[in-house]
């Protein structure tokens, strides 16, 4: 598949035009339903870009919309086209949230608040597993190691250095408390932050216990926003069976603003370090502000 063609990108651009079409014609998502004879919520689905759209589909809505341009047509077809491709999350088998690894990959920036882990793209390869062991207790090794590699995929945005991605992560203390694979593990892990958040597009900072109730208190969240003005942003919200992508402005902006909330509240950047650097030390039985070694190099995921 070529590189410029993000086949979850390609979903949304192609529903949110199918949507523009529809509106100027001054048809509910029920007409058009009733117009093909199928079910309004795969009018939906297709408008939202959680559904591959086959090139008929858009032959079809295009008939109905009378759009009589042939060039607007074959580009709305291109486009069906390009969705249907596989990006380089499908090698690895079925992943259920293969849909944010297609945002995730074509997003220019991602702020993200993590109450109870590390963020993925931060995570260490021994903490990921651990963390996913615990979090799937009956799942099987291979199952186990394929989100493990998945998520050293995803982390070469971090490391990338042609396009990198702009990472703003706050973090709730209890992540850093949680003894994720035993203290060594975790040593590591804290040490990666750290190292990590020296580099110029990554922020990290942490929103210590005693700031006590504070906008990001009802659970995970993140905000993924594009380089092309033609994608709107996403807000992602993680489920246990599903997830939730809300792309509506006022919805946007209701948690954008709780996120410039959580970084007001959360410790600076240099705070931050500190902060970390001093978690590591009590887990391997040394007095806070007793120097530590030098920062494992880890290189790329």
């Amino acid at each position: 598949m070529p590189s410029n063609v993000n086949p979850t990108v390609r979903r949304r651009r192609l529903g949110q035009e199918l949507r523009r079409l529809r509106e100027l014609k001054g048809m509910t998502a029920e007409e058009v339903a009733e117009r093909l004879l199928v079910s309004q919520s795969k009018i939906s689905r297709l408008e939202n870009g959680r559904r591959s759209i086959s090139q008929r589909d858009v032959r079809d809505l295009c008939g109905v919309y009378e759009v009589e341009d042939h060039r607007i047509v074959d580009s709305l077809m291109q486009m069906a086209k390009d969705s249907r491709q596989q990006g380089w999350w499908h090698a690895f088998g079925d992943i259920p949230y293969s849909v944010y690894i297609g945002l995730e990959t074509d997003a220019e920036s991602l702020r993200v608040y993590e109450p109870q882990v590390v963020p993925g793209l931060l995570q260490t390869r021994s903490y990921a597993e651990a963390l996913i062991q615990g979090a799937l207790p009956e799942a099987p090794p291979t199952d186990i190691e394929k989100r493990v590699s998945v998520r050293a995929r995803r982390q070469d945005r971090i490391t990338s250095p042609e396009h990198p991605l702009r990472l703003w992560a706050v973090i709730d203390e209890s992540a850093l408390r949680r003894l994720v694979g035993g203290k060594q593990v975790m040593i590591e892990q804290l040490e990666r932050l750290v190292e990590l958040s020296h580099l110029p597009h990554v922020t990290v900072q942490v929103l210590p216990f005693e700031m006590g109730a504070h906008p990001g208190i009802n659970g995970q969240y993140a905000v993924l926003e594009f380089p092309d003005a033609a994608d709107s942003s996403v807000v992602y919200i993680e489920g246990v069976t599903s997830d939730l992508y809300l792309e509506k402005a006022n919805d946007v902006q209701r948690y954008s603003v709780m996120y410039e909330h959580l970084r007001a509240q959360a410790l600076n950047v240099e705070q931050t370090r500190d902060f970390i650097s001093d978690i590591a030390k009590e887990y391997a039985g040394r007095p806070r502000g007793q120097s530590t070694p030098p920062l494992a190099r880890n290189g790329s995921p």
